[in-house]
């Protein structure tokens, strides 16, 4: 009996969490993004995370990462509601203390996010307050405590199956309640609608187009352009913010001579350009698949700080994500012909949501953390010695320029492949200075040369092909290296990607059957 009415408590605990849960998703649905509890909480775990932990995670679940955090702290607000639940009683109500705590921490996770008032607490409040009053409730009705029956005798026991329809009634209430009021904020705050009623600019100038020699035959590489929703994703936004084109506004100050802000309309001053360019996370680990190409639309950064009068011992442009994200761009790599755009446009679309819509930052040769700011609303001019950005804070480089790498694709790491000819192939990349050569080691042999696709552009990654004759059965291995414009060859050396990107040549193991 007692066991069976500790599991009871239990539920009755995660029900009256899940009622608080879904009366703050309800409630919350007039608010912003900034007013709800959960993802406040997500990311400040992410925020207070350290950094090892969050390299960690990006690398091991890459775009997952964001999910599992998710379904981690609901499991986590679950287990302290059901702690809560066994230890509520109607003259001892810790429980719904334990309830109280957590909606005065949901109340500081959400006054930390950027621009949140006290306002947006509300619905955290009034999900709090249901939550004590769900546990209440059932504690006096179902669990009332024995010294308090008359007499000091037992109270008789409430039917089992009442008691079970009604708490798992609270807790069907309040999953209900809650997944309602998470899709109709979803539906409410979208900008969906709002993406696809925008109109791309013409850019003044188009790219080059894409010769077809690129692609080397033969072999199944990815695609030269990465298609959008291939298009790796690497951020701290546990929710997509969601932010209208109208709403939109650009703020450029600091060490300037004139601030200014730019709503869309007001770009149409400056002209528009086209470009490919690869972008790179910094969290790619050799041989990693943490790197895209993609075709961008937008305005030259240059010409915009060029409207502002930058002062000349500003360094760094801090910008800053309309979710309080930072990221520090050395002032060279915006001014030095690089062609370092405010983006709006991605493979001739408006950017995807999730990748930064309505605006972002798209710097050839750097890291993203330092360069490819998404949904970005202020650019400060500043100093490297005065301010410091979200990841530089956690140890990383504050400049941090994409090193030469390159990456085998074909064949698969313990790939079982026939005798007779085959034909591997990878990537290589060195953004700002171009790759010129490519080569491949098979076993302990010596380098040799690899058949590379045709150079598009200093700026975007280069696609090679090995033809090789596999005659001998058994266990192989496959080393690629690569050389940039500069003649430096790519290092041997193998480090992290902390602080500021991973080096080392890439190895695969393959087996080649017997005849």
């Amino acid at each position: 009996m007692a066991v069976a009415q500790s599991n009871e408590r239990m539920i009755a605990g995660v029900a009256a969490a899940a009622i608080s849960l879904g009366v703050a998703e309800l409630v919350g649905v007039p608010f912003s993004s900034r007013a709800n509890a959960r993802t406040a909480v997500g990311s400040a775990v992410v925020d207070l995370t350290p950094g090892p932990v969050k390299e960690w995670a990006i690398q091991t679940l890459g775009s997952l990462d964001k999910l599992f955090l998710s379904f981690a702290v609901l499991v986590a607000i679950a287990t302290i509601a059901a702690i809560a639940g066994t230890l509520e009683t109607r003259r001892r109500p810790v429980g719904s203390a334990m309830i109280a705590a957590a909606g005065v921490l949901g109340c500081v996770a959400v006054l930390s996010r950027q621009g949140a008032t006290l306002l947006d607490t509300i619905p955290t409040l009034a999900g709090t307050a249901c939550g004590v009053a769900a546990l209440r409730l059932l504690t006096r009705r179902f669990w009332p405590d024995t010294t308090e029956a008359e007499g000091g005798a037992d109270r008789d026991e409430p039917d089992a199956r009442r008691r079970a329809w009604l708490m798992y009634g609270v807790l069907g209430f309040g999953l209900a309640s809650g997944v309602a009021g998470a899709l109709v904020t979803r539906l409410v705050n979208s900008v969906a609608a709002d993406r696809m009623a925008l109109t791309l600019p013409m850019p003044r100038r188009s790219a080059p187009p894409i010769p077809a020699g690129v692609q080397p035959k033969g072999v199944a590489l990815p695609s030269f352009i990465t298609t959008s929703g291939d298009f790796y994703r690497v951020d701290t936004a546990l929710s997509v913010p969601q932010l209208s084109h109208t709403d939109w506004r650009l703020r450029i100050h600091g060490m300037v001579d004139h601030e200014a802000t730019y709503g869309f309309g007001d770009l149409a001053r400056f002209d528009v350009v086209e470009m490919v360019t690869t972008l790179a996370c910094v969290s790619n680990p050799v041989g990693g698949k943490l790197i895209s190409t993609g075709v961008w639309t937008g305005y030259r950064l240059a010409d915009l700080l060029a409207a502002a009068g930058v002062h000349a011992d500003a360094d760094m442009v801090l910008s800053t994500s309309i979710d309080g994200f930072t990221a520090g761009t050395p002032v060279q790599a915006l001014t030095d012909g690089r062609e370092a755009l405010l983006a709006v446009g991605l493979n001739g679309q408006p950017l995807p949501v999730e990748h930064g819509y309505p605006a972002r930052l798209v710097v050839p040769g750097l890291y993203g953390y330092v360069s490819a700011t998404k949904w970005v609303v202020d650019l400060e001019l500043t100093r490297f010695d005065r301010a410091q950005a979200y990841w530089t804070r956690f140890g990383w480089a504050a400049r941090a320029p994409i090193k030469t790498e390159s990456r085998i694709d074909v064949p698969r790491a313990d790939q079982r492949l026939p005798a007779g000819p085959v034909v591997f192939g990878g990537v290589a990349w060195a953004q700002n200075r171009g790759v010129r050569a490519v080569e491949v080691m098979i076993d302990d042999g010596g380098w040799q040369p690899a058949e590379q696709g045709a150079s598009y552009s200093n700026e975007t990654w280069r696609l090679w092909s090995f033809p090789w004759e596999a005659n001998t059965p058994g266990r192989h291995k496959i080393t690629v290296r690569a050389t940039d414009n500069t003649g430096a060859v790519q290092t041997a050396d193998r480090v992290g990607s902390v602080p500021d990107g991973a080096t080392g040549w890439h190895t695969v193991e393959f087996t080649v059957a017997g005849a």
